[in-house]
């Protein structure tokens, strides 16, 4: 899904979308269960996945 689609089915700024995605800006619980809402996912999916990746590290 494109930046600007997951931003928008969100409502949120697509600027703002991109700074989340770029660890720029931490969203809020809200922003996290409306992100979660547009992906069709709970928050505690999203949360599980950072949690793995920030386990695993940087990938190279």
């Amino acid at each position: 899904m494109a930046q600007e689609e997951l931003a928008s089915l969100a409502e949120i700024e697509r600027s703002h979308m991109g700074k989340i995605e770029r660890g720029e800006h931490m969203p809020t619980l809200a922003l996290i269960l409306r992100i979660a809402g547009a992906l069709n996912r709970s928050a505690a999916d999203l949360i599980a996945v950072t949690e793995d990746n920030l386990r695993s590290g940087p990938k190279t």
